[in-house]
């Protein structure tokens, strides 16, 4: 996916629905044009066309999204505004905009009964919804466009809270960089030899300063997105001991010292405060990695990589890099191979980053069928492009749904409630999870604890526990 456009177009329509006082959903259009990017070779949004809707809202949607059915007519109020948005900003001419409305106007009546259709699931929907709706079909999140809520400064105790990895322009790039600061050109650096050592010491002072700006600074380095300006205007606002901050001005001063760069309604990081602040990280004694350029890495350090932690948007770079410089069965090899035999989480990255592929892929693919780890998400691969594919016996449905709650064992340890909610919505049923202690799984133990401390339903979770002394017992023996 070229995370680039998706990004452009998702500013872009909400500084056109703010203009217009058009209330946007930009977290469902963002997932629409991640999946015309991913599955329909969508490249830009004048790419988009009635029968991608089709295939969005009809086909791909039901398969990947979990959502229950009355959320259809969201969706669809969603995609008809983003039609809107393609007409008046010229991506699409107006007649293909009246297509695109009439077909939209079919789909509405018939979306819902595709959201509840079981036979429209995908593997990963139908088995493990209950571990929630990005779990395979997107483990490494894409950053869903929300704005963030900067209103309380983090602790800087890296116990507390350890700084992200930043990925770090090239040290000449950003030497070059320091000739655009216009504060360097009233106020030049001192003649030390080392002009990025001078650069770090005025960072360190901006940051240091009175201003309160290290607060500021601190958040945009873990976000490390673009943050709309009026959040950090309301960001400004509470740190403020009386009235507001004058948001354009700050703004303005940052930019000419280089530490902020704003584009239409958005700021980020400069290449240069990155660096500068992530030398004042340092010095404070605070661990403040780097981020490696994982393209540039083999498949297991690709998942190694991304295994220990990534920001999303640098993730989703590197993993676009790395595909486009793969065939894609090259691609499907090395992952597959790398993810045989590997923990429940590394395989799940893996298999993940498979499904971006097509079905160029499938002889790699298929030759991972006789593998007992791999084999059900290859006939998901498989089915899901409409290929041959064999059907999952009982043992192997059960394995893998083993498989699937073990990696979304570390969110469900983060964040209990929604994984709770998540389960009651739509938790395996009671006739699966008192079978799951037969699975030969290395953390079958620990699944069916968590399922038993997590479903609501009394009476199911006394079968997870049930089925847990089981799978203990069985192990023991």
């Amino acid at each position: 996916m070229s995370i680039e456009w998706v990004n452009q177009a998702i500013d872009d329509l909400r500084a056109w629905g703010h203009a217009r006082e058009v209330e946007v959903d930009a977290d469902e259009v963002r997932l629409l044009c991640d999946y015309a990017s991913d599955y329909l070779n969508v490249n830009e949004p004048g790419d988009f066309t009635p029968e991608t809707f089709d295939e969005l809202l009809l086909s791909i949607y039901p398969r990947k999204v979990i959502a229950p059915p009355e959320s259809a007519p969201e969706t669809v109020a969603a995609a008809r505004t983003f039609v809107d948005y393609l007409s008046e900003a010229g991506a699409v001419p107006e007649p293909t905009a009246a297509l695109m409305r009439d077909r939209l106007d079919e789909i509405a009546p018939r979306m819902p009964e595709a959201l509840a259709d079981p036979a429209n699931f995908g593997m990963a929907k139908s088995l493990f919804s209950s571990i929630g709706p990005e779990s395979l079909e997107q483990a490494v999140a894409i950053p869903s466009g929300e704005a963030p809520d900067l209103g309380e400064a983090p602790c800087d105790c890296p116990g507390c809270t350890p700084l992200p990895a930043a990925r770090l322009a090239a040290r000449e790039d950003l030497v070059a960089a320091l000739e655009g600061v216009p504060m360097l050109a009233e106020d030049p650096l001192p003649d030390t030899g080392d002009p990025l050592a001078g650069w770090a010491g005025r960072v360190a002072h901006l940051a240091e300063a009175e201003d309160g700006y290290y607060d500021l600074f601190d958040m945009l380095y873990r976000l490390q997105v673009r943050v709309p300006v009026t959040v950090i205007g309301d960001y400004l606002d509470e740190m403020a001991e009386e009235g507001e901050a004058d948001l354009g001005a700050v703004l303005d001063r940052l930019s000419w010292c280089g530490m902020v760069q704003v584009t239409d309604d958005t700021a980020e990081l400069t290449s240069l405060a990155v660096w500068g602040l992530r030398e004042h990280y340092l010095s404070l004694g605070l661990d403040a990695p780097e981020a490696p350029d994982l393209a540039e890495a083999d498949a297991l350090g690709l998942i190694e990589g991304l295994l220990d932690g990534l920001p999303t948007e640098l993730a989703e770079q590197d993993i676009s890099r790395w595909l486009s410089g793969r065939a894609p069965g090259e691609a499907a090899a090395e992952l597959l191979a790398a993810a045989s035999g590997a923990p429940a989480v590394a395989r799940g990255i893996a298999v993940t980053i498979v499904d971006r592929l097509g079905a160029e892929a499938e002889p790699h693919v298929r030759d991972h069928l006789g593998d007992q780890e791999l084999r059900p998400h290859a006939i998901h691969w498989l089915a899901a492009r409409g290929l041959p594919a064999p059907q999952l016996t009982q043992e192997e449905l059960l394995w893998v749904s083993v498989d699937m709650l073990a990696l979304a064992m570390p969110a469900a340890e983060e964040d209990p409630e929604i994984f709770a909610e998540n389960m009651a919505a739509s938790g395996p049923p009671a006739h699966m999870i008192e079978e799951m202690w037969r699975v030969d799984h290395p953390d079958v133990v620990e699944v069916l604890e968590l399922l038993g401390r997590s479903i609501p339903d009394g009476t199911v979770a006394k079968a997870a526990r049930k089925a847990a002394f089981k799978a203990r017992s069985r192990a023991i023996r």
